[in-house]
């Protein structure tokens, strides 16, 4: 068995309770992986688990942050990869558990550690893009970042701008920092599910 499983779905979906039923076969330990069901005030619009559903088995992130602290998906992995690494130590199985597809990518694929950009920058770039359009800011972009240019969807002026924002304010092309980035989980170390119901039964 892997020393990590993953389920991924979107609210409603029953991922929830497939955790726990996993959970309770395997002697595993509940992680959350849901960037709402981080906060201690969005019980109701998260639809996180009750505590009567989280009895029996230990739950881990949920309802642990303030709505008014905002969590990045870096602060989430700084603070769910230790905890994964706590809980195999104990001989016990971490069941990761939630929708936000970020999470589950930087466990997987890794995150890469790029300093914050600075305001001036972003409002920079953004008067770049208004001034350019996407097309000329895209022959821009490829000009300093080839493949970061190329693998952003026609219309992603977020990515793009993204991407020419890390250049500016670090010095180096966003690839590069990517390029150096290493999954928290190695390949072998888990296993994933997707629960994708039809929208109309959601």
């Amino acid at each position: 068995m892997p020393s990590v499983l993953l389920i991924h779905g979107p609210t409603a979906s029953g991922k929830s309770a497939l955790a726990l039923r996993v959970a309770q076969a395997v002697d595993g330990e509940i992680v959350n992986a849901d960037a709402l069901q981080l906060y201690a005030d969005l019980r109701a619009l998260s639809a996180r688990p009750t505590d009567a559903e989280m009895a029996g088995v230990p739950h881990h992130l949920f309802g642990v942050v303030d709505g008014a602290d905002g969590w990045s998906v870096g602060r989430w992995a700084r603070a769910a990869a230790p905890l994964l690494d706590e809980i195999r130590s104990r001989g016990r199985v971490p069941v990761v558990v939630g929708g936000t597809g970020l999470y589950f990518k930087a466990l997987t694929e890794g995150l890469a550690d790029i300093p914050p950009t600075p305001a001036a920058v972003r409002a920079g770039v953004g008067k770049t893009f208004d001034a350019l359009g996407e097309a000329r800011f895209r022959e821009l972009l490829a000009s300093v970042d080839p493949v970061a240019e190329a693998r952003i969807a026609p219309g992603d002026r977020m990515r793009l701008s993204r991407a020419m924002e890390v250049l500016e304010a670090t010095g180096r092309p966003l690839t590069a920092w990517q390029a150096e980035t290493s999954p928290a989980l190695p390949a072998h170390a888990w296993r994933a599910v997707v629960i994708e119901p039809e929208r109309e039964a959601l």
